[in-house]
């Protein structure tokens, strides 16, 4: 028998020690990344063109031991008349017994592409840091295999790139992340640190509805080898550039996780 805290992170457990397999989702979920597109596209780095220091928390399932927690720090700036753009971002993202750390640097070059519409292009290079910590699990039976002896931890390299594509009324966004670095452990029973493939597809529009009202809607469209496609659909009014009301959904599909490239290094 299993002990009540065992049983909370049994499904946790073998979502980790079997992602090799399973091939889901392995970067974290960011629900405002329309705030911060640094976290989907590093053609991102500079759009606005000033300064940008940033954070964010997320907590999911609250009540849930072992429940998912991100944190994340960016900043990014522009630089020689805002063709070039410059980015950092650290992210510490928590799993029950897994945690999952990373820092990249980020370079953009944008170029008008019109009167007011800009094309970016964008890479971003780091490394992500895998970590399982078996003392977090309350096992009754200590020496079960599928334990390991001690904690686990894997470096993997990252590189990421993406277009970005802007006006003063629309964007949209197109970029690939986890382009090598799968095969860099080197380690079958690492599996937790080997990362695939993620893509994202992401646009949105600014609406003027009335001299105080504005639609900001946009979407964002992920999709990892041998996962669903999950899509979010979002909405927000824009009250006299003060307030702020808005609201997203999202689901997922099958639809490309077939037909998507294996990892460069593969």
């Amino acid at each position: 028998m299993l002990n009540s805290n065992f049983k909370k992170y049994a499904v946790l457990f073998l979502f980790l020690t079997l992602a090799g397999w399973v091939k889901g989702q392995q970067l974290p979920q960011y629900s405002q990344y329309m705030f911060n597109g640094l976290h989907v596209n590093p053609g991102y780095a500079g759009y606005k063109t000033e300064g940008y220091i940033q954070s964010t928390y997320r907590s999911q399932w609250g009540s849930f031991p072992g429940a998912p927690k991100t944190t994340s720090v960016t900043a990014d700036f522009s630089a020689n008349e805002g063709t070039m753009g410059f980015g950092v971002s650290f992210v510490d993202d928590r799993l029950g017994p897994n945690v999952n750390t990373g820092g990249l640097l980020t370079y953009a070059y944008r170029m008008r592409t019109g009167r007011q519409s800009y094309l970016s292009f964008g890479l971003s290079g780091g490394f992500s840091r895998y970590s399982l910590d078996p003392s977090l699990l309350s096992p009754n039976d200590p020496d079960d295999p599928l334990i390991p002896e001690g904690r686990v931890n894997v470096t993997v390299p990252n590189l990421n790139s993406g277009l970005f594509f802007h006006t003063n009324k629309l964007y949209a966004g197109i970029s690939v992340y986890n382009m090598i670095g799968k095969n860099a452990a080197g380690r079958e029973d690492a599996a937790l640190g080997y990362h695939d493939f993620h893509y994202y597809l992401t646009a949105g529009a600014l609406m003027k509805i009335s001299s105080a009202v504005q639609l900001k809607p946009s979407f964002l469209i992920k999709q990892v080898k041998g996962s669903p496609t999950n899509f979010d659909l979002n909405a927000m009014f824009i009250l006299k550039e003060v307030l702020w009301l808005g609201g997203s959904y999202r689901s997922n599909a099958q639809v490309f996780e077939n037909f998507l490239q294996d990892d460069l290094t593969t």
